[in-house]
């Protein structure tokens, strides 16, 4: 119990980096395999629409880079004889760009595969595919500005 609570501050900040580098990296990870499995079928029949299915199928990668950047920031501000306040504020910003960059990049991976039609039938509004892909990325790009926010101002 003596080493939880002398190191409980860089313990559960610690968690809070892996999850906002793991949760958006799982949901990315995920969200580009349910586009590249759409996209494959479409490039085995049409390999010149390959840069247009690319581009869907980036998309739900973002999620992981925001997790990444916050994750950094915040390991930056580890230290050893934080406490557990701190850890724990530290922890509580890294949630919002977890939660929201896991869960979109899955929705924005389904939004895309989708998108992915758009290109195979109606190539010439394959631009109206991408916009509606894009639309699930705000709310990623919300979660990390807030997360951004909350690790920016913690004044401990």
């Amino acid at each position: 119990m003596d080493f939880l609570m002398g190191n409980g501050g860089i313990i559960i900040a610690a968690i809070g980096v892996a999850l906002a580098a793991a949760l958006p990296g799982i949901g990315s990870a995920k969200g580009v395999g349910i586009v590249g499995e759409a996209a494959s079928g479409l490039l085995a029949e049409e390999p010149e629409k390959f840069g247009k299915a690319l581009i869907l199928e980036l998309l739900p990668g973002t999620q992981g880079l925001y997790g990444f950047v916050i994750a950094l920031l915040v390991s930056l501000q580890l230290s050893p004889d934080m406490s557990f306040g701190q850890g724990f504020y530290l922890f509580a910003a890294c949630l919002p760009i977890a939660i929201a960059g896991w869960k979109s990049a899955i929705s924005q991976a389904k939004t895309a595969a989708s998108a992915v039609q758009i290109l195979a039938k109606r190539p010439e509004h394959n631009t109206k595919g991408i916009i509606l892909t894009v639309m699930v990325e705000t709310y990623a790009l919300l979660g990390f500005v807030m997360s951004l926010l909350l690790v920016m101002s913690g004044n401990f």
